[in-house]
């Protein structure tokens, strides 16, 4: 009898869950009709109470609200403690395999995502760990997901989604549900300038010119355009990305180089550039719409002042307080430097 038993609870654990997931539950219905039918006055011929009493009997919480009368009922409580605990103590087992499981894939970076409006990150680095913690630290709703080959997810945060992968594989940015992110960010390979470099940065911007390359290709299948960062080593090579669709470029090299020496000639210039690019920082830059009444920069400029922002460009264009008198053209791409209060407050003046 005992091997007998022990056989039977090794099939159960054998069996794949697509087949363990409808016995058990046929397994429930079916003593549930068993019980009422040798009970019947002890269920109130109720077949939900039945099943009611079994799920508490294989719970092993046994209320004792309801209990076998007849012999050939108590005869099958028996059996349902023989077969059915086992039966559940698998279920549960199961149940906490599946989340191990599906934990594991998530830590691995091997699951889908699928959510949207999210920021891509591809390339773990310092530099990416800064840009989670600001994305995190300014913006309470999007989530993050970001793309490297390291074995598991290099940080584990609740908005923070991993995906490992080749980032100049379509696939891989698929699975990141490219589509319906709101901006991708691709930071220079870190191990490639570890090794490479201080010999040929064009093998880092290289890289990152193949993962532009996929993500425009993914953008012409899709008819859906997705806003491009992409971080070069070396200016020079912006030129070698003419022919994918980048937005903007952020030159580390160049940009490191001219903060180093504005820094002595313009003290605490560095911390100027840092407070305006935090946005965790009560003063900071944003791209507000053209209004209708606004005919040249000097009606813009004059209204934002009054409304307690101070309009500093039109696209790259930081020289509009010598042109003030020039009329605005229609696809102007104007910034202001303001508090995020101000900004939602003129914000909803441009909409309206």
């Amino acid at each position: 009898m005992g091997f007998m038993i022990k056989k039977i609870v090794y099939y159960l654990i054998k069996l794949k869950g697509r087949i363990f997931i409808p016995f058990a539950l046929a397994y429930i219905l079916i003593v549930s009709s068993i019980a009422l039918y040798l009970e019947p006055q002890t269920f109130e011929a109720s077949y939900l109470t039945a099943v009611y009493w079994v799920f508490t009997t294989l719970a092993t919480v046994g209320f004792g609200d309801y209990a076998p009368a007849t012999d050939a009922g108590k005869a099958f409580t028996i059996g349902l403690y023989i077969t059915g605990i086992g039966l559940v103590s698998v279920f549960i087992g199961k149940v906490i395999a599946s989340v191990s499981h599906i934990e594991n894939l998530r830590v691995g970076g091997k699951m889908k995502y699928t959510g949207k409006n999210h920021i891509i990150l591809i390339g773990w680095s310092d530099k990416s760990r800064l840009a989670i913690q600001e994305v995190l630290a300014s913006d309470p709703s999007t989530e993050i997901v970001i793309i490297d080959q390291v074995e598991k997810a290099p940080l584990l945060e609740e908005r923070l989604f991993y995906i490992r992968g080749d980032a100049t594989n379509e696939e891989t940015l698929l699975r990141a549900n490219l589509p319906k992110a709101k901006g991708v960010i691709i930071f220079a390979d870190q191990i490639t300038q570890d090794t490479n470099a201080t010999k040929d940065p064009l093998l880092v911007d290289g890289k990152t010119l193949l993962i532009a390359t996929a993500i425009t290709s993914i953008e012409g299948k899709m008819k859906t355009p997705v806003h491009v960062t992409a971080e070069v080593m070396n200016q020079n090579h912006i030129r070698l990305f003419q022919h994918v669709k980048v937005d903007e470029f952020i030159p580390t090299q160049e940009m490191i180089s001219h903060a180093a020496v504005r820094s002595i000639y313009i003290h605490g210039v560095t911390h100027l550039y840092s407070e305006l690019m935090s946005r965790s920082c009560p003063q900071g830059m944003f791209e507000i719409q053209k209004l209708p009444e606004w005919r040249t920069y000097r009606d813009a400029f004059m209204d934002l002042l009054n409304k307690g922002a101070t309009l500093v460009a039109d696209r790259g264009d930081l020289a509009i307080n010598h042109k003030l008198d020039v009329p605005i053209p229609a696809d102007a791409q104007l910034y202001v430097i303001c508090d995020e209060h101000t900004f939602s407050r003129i914000n909803k003046e441009c909409v309206h």
